[in-house]
């Protein structure tokens, strides 16, 4: 309270003894003959409108409202309030101020809300999905899974054909890529244990379960494929002598078998990615093992291409192609029909991974298709697909991590879906319109 203003029981005992004293009309009162709350002004003599003997003031002699007039009978002057050490009263004449309604919604008016559009938050500034705690091993799993994949489809290639250095090749590569495999996924696991626990059981609504049972079985039929490429090498007597003899009937059985299981293996891993929560893994559902397939082909096709000579790399060139026009397209279609979600594939480190993964892959078909007779340019080609193999798994993989850490790829599509499920069309006009709605 101010030093200078009255105590306020000082101002109520004042307040009551002039009530007393004058009555209820020198404040408006109901006695007052303007009624409750009415406005008075000064007339001639120092009589108010509306009160007093001095009657009404003619038109034109009324300028100033209860709340600015000064002399006797005004209620809640800035007079009055200076003389009982009051703050003055502001104007009670001022018009409301009518605030604009709102256009375009469905349901009638309201207000218009002059806020700047909503940006995307949460809690304590957490992201809303708790993103994957997977790390570079995983992407390096999803590589090495489609390039055992991609390797032993071209050793069953090179064996229905006769061509051992592709056959060759294929198997042995095939081999060094699932035991890679398998390294990355039992250190993400972080016991070998799990890698065990999870063969209990089969649950094929389950892709991480049906991922694993692949992996079994398709692991030791590449390696015996592998061994049996050792079998030349082997005595002609005794039991290595008999080995020698069983392991190449053997070895391509084994072979064939794992071709059969290739394309499962390369692409359970998009199935899997698409499950998760992610938004732009999950979205992305259709495209996905289209995408690993391809880019499993282009791998194994590259392998054959180092490994193998021009004129034993036909079925390589085939593949590259092939394995090229699936991947380009799927990796199009991800970033181009997802909308929003297509976003992180764009942009960021995913965005450049990508990029440079379609630019090699086009200069790894287009070298492979020219350097038929060059084996130089042949490896260089192959090179150059085991590069965009590597670079589109950790582009796919990146860009699912962005997506997850930013609330708006999981916001802004449950709205788009709820307001289609509802029948409703987006409101421009309303708080938060725009790229981030409220």
């Amino acid at each position: 309270m101010s030093p200078d203003r009255a105590p306020v029981g000082d101002l109520f005992r004042r307040f009551r003894e002039r009530l007393a004293a004058e009555g209820p009309e020198r404040f408006g009162g109901p006695g007052a003959r303007a009624g409750h709350g009415a406005k008075v002004s000064p007339a001639p003599g120092g009589q108010l409108n509306g009160g007093g003997p001095g009657g009404p003031v003619p038109a034109g002699q009324e300028s100033e409202s209860r709340a600015t007039a000064v002399g006797a009978g005004v209620a809640r002057t800035d007079a009055g309030a200076a003389e009982v050490g009051l703050a003055p009263h502001p104007p009670r004449e001022v018009e409301p101020v009518e605030r604009p309604r709102r256009r375009g919604r469905k349901g009638g008016g309201g207000e218009q809300l002059n806020v700047p559009p909503a940006e995307f938050t949460s809690y304590y500034g957490r992201p809303i999905l708790k993103a994957p705690v997977w790390k570079w091993d995983i992407a390096a799993y999803l590589f090495t899974g489609g390039l055992a994949a991609g390797s032993s489809m071209l050793a069953a290639g090179g064996q229905l054909t006769g061509r051992p250095a592709l056959r060759r090749a294929g198997r042995v590569t095939s081999l060094a890529a699932v035991s890679a495999s398998a390294y990355f996924l039992i250190n993400d696991l972080g016991k070998p244990s799990r890698f065990h626990h999870m063969l209990r059981v089969a649950k094929l609504t389950s892709p991480m379960s049906v991922g694993t049972w692949i992996l079994t079985v398709f692991g030791p039929a590449a390696g015996v494929a592998a061994v049996a490429e050792a079998a030349p090498w082997l005595p002609e007597r005794g039991v290595l002598g008999l080995a020698r003899r069983l392991l190449p009937p053997v070895g391509q059985a084994a072979g064939l078998l794992a071709a059969t299981t290739a394309p499962a293996l390369a692409t359970y891993t998009g199935v899997l990615l698409a499950d998760t929560a992610v938004p732009s893994w999950h979205e992305a559902y259709p495209e996905l093992p289209t995408v690993f397939a391809g880019s499993a082909l282009a791998s194994g096709a590259g392998v054959g291409l180092i490994a193998a000579p021009p004129a034993q790399a036909g079925p390589a060139r085939r593949m590259a192609v092939a394995g090229a026009a699936l991947e380009l397209w799927g990796s199009h279609r991800v970033e181009n029909r997802l909308g929003l979600l297509s976003e992180p594939y764009a942009v960021g480190s995913a965005g450049r991974l990508l990029r440079t993964g379609r630019a090699l892959t086009a200069a790894g078909v287009a070298g492979a298709l020219v350097g038929r007779r060059s084996r130089a340019l042949s490896a260089l080609s192959g090179g150059a697909l085991l590069a965009a193999a590597v670079c589109t798994r950790f582009g796919i993989f990146h860009g699912g991590v962005a997506s997850a850490k930013d609330p708006k790829y999981t916001v802004v599509p449950q709205r788009e879906r709820a307001r289609q499920r509802d029948g409703q069309t987006p409101d421009d006009s309303g708080p938060g319109a725009g790229p981030n709605p409220g």
